[in-house]
């Protein structure tokens, strides 16, 4: 009867000190990150092999770091700070944006953003984890990932708004492009703020001896569930392709924009009931629901033929989105010791990360040699062949969490 009884108002300090500081960065990054290919590809010259290069590496540094701050928050038994350290370089980088004069430029900026990205993710997964009880973590990483999308909704319509109010016509100009980072300053900003001041350090429990950056004492359903993410990672390449093939199918930089817009609302209402459904049904059923919805989206942008039926498909992305990203995260939580947990975080995402780089590469070369829609039909076969993996690897019974 408590679990019914349980509503948001229980919710830890740190819950929505967490989710509030993602609302405030992703209105900062998303007001940016989905013009960076327009950006790169009309303002720069940029290929698409050098796109799939710079996201790649961008998101490879992030994740590579990630284990080792996870490392560390287990190692010095903090969470707190590691995470505002994260969230205030990224921030600091910003600014470096109105500086660039060529794609390796934005690479360097790129790299900057997402070092700060890697320091913060593992100990903040971790503070969330640490902050709430077993039974209702998949509605903590979900409120989590609802605050994050929400900013996304935020700040792609802002976006928009200041395209359409500097009547920017089919190409993206670099005077358009660098109004949109002076506004995406304010929020970047706002949001270190909020988790210094309003997140709470949580006690981490000692150990015996320090944590080990190895594998060796994860349990065997983690380490073959982080194999089946390095597969499905392989096929999903940047969305810097995806708003790559709208634009190549018709779509201006204003529609692509609320074309986004639409996919964080579908993300940001199903984020928080699928998070909390993940706690009824398992995370397993859903995680592996998420990735045959992506193989069917993926498949559907390989088909597409105008404009609308990429902004349609991108909509219904947000499903994969919600019934994966903090499912996925939580589920990790149960198979983990509560002291390896930011250990555990860190290889998670190093994992994705040593994938991103080849997938990116790979789906830039796909592109660029055989169609635009190939690199579509490879993400599409590597996700079936994952939700096929986990389903046996993590069986059909139910998953439960290691100790709290």
């Amino acid at each position: 009867m408590s679990e019914q009884r349980f509503s948001l108002k229980q919710l830890p300090r740190n819950v929505w000190a967490a989710t509030l500081t993602s609302f405030f960065t992703d209105i900062s990054s998303e007001m940016l990150v989905h013009l960076l290919p327009l950006f790169l590809m009309q303002v720069m010259g940029a290929k698409t092999a050098a796109i799939g290069l710079i996201e790649g590496l961008a998101e490879t540094t992030a994740s590579l770091l990630k284990i080792f701050s996870g490392w560390i928050s287990d190692r010095l038994q903090t969470r707190k700070w590691p995470t505002v350290l994260g969230y205030g370089i990224s921030a600091l980088s910003k600014p470096f944006f109105l500086l660039v004069r060529t794609w390796p430029g934005v690479l360097v900026v790129r790299l900057a953003d997402r070092i700060g990205k890697g320091i913060r993710t593992a100990p903040r997964d971790a503070l969330i984890a640490d902050s709430i009880d077993p039974g209702h973590r998949g509605l903590a990483f979900g409120l989590h990932r609802a605050g994050d999308t929400g900013g996304a909704l935020v700040g792609t319509l802002g976006a928009a708004l200041i395209l359409t109010l500097s009547h920017q016509g089919a190409t993206l100009t670099l005077d358009a492009f660098r109004r949109i980072v002076w506004w995406s300053l304010l929020p970047a900003f706002l949001a270190v703020l909020v988790l210094a001041l309003g997140a709470q350090e949580v006690p981490v429990k000692a150990q015996r001896e320090a944590p080990r950056l190895t594998l060796a004492g994860f349990d065997r359903r983690f380490k073959l569930f982080l194999l089946t993410v390095v597969i499905f990672t392989l096929g999903n390449s940047s969305d810097a392709f995806l708003i790559l093939r709208a634009q190549e199918r018709g779509l201006s930089p204003v529609a692509i924009l609320l074309m986004v817009a639409g996919f964080n609302l579908i993300y940001t209402l199903a984020s928080g009931p699928a998070g909390a459904l993940s706690d009824r049904l398992g995370r397993r059923r859903l995680l592996i629901g998420g990735w045959i919805i992506y193989a069917l989206i993926y498949g559907g942008f390989a088909l597409a033929r105008t404009g609308w039926h990429i902004a349609l498909l991108y909509a219904l992305y947000g499903l994969y989105y919600a019934a994966n990203e903090g499912i996925a995260k939580a589920l990790i939580a149960d198979l983990v010791k509560v002291e390896q947990r930011g250990t555990a975080y860190g290889v998670y995402n190093a994992a994705i990360g040593l994938a991103a780089l080849p997938a990116s590469f790979i789906a830039g070369l796909l592109w660029q040699t055989i169609a635009p829609a190939a690199p579509f039909v490879f993400g599409a076969g590597l996700a079936l062949l994952a939700a096929l993996a986990v389903s046996r690897i993590l069986g059909k019974g139910p998953i439960h969490a290691l100790s709290d």
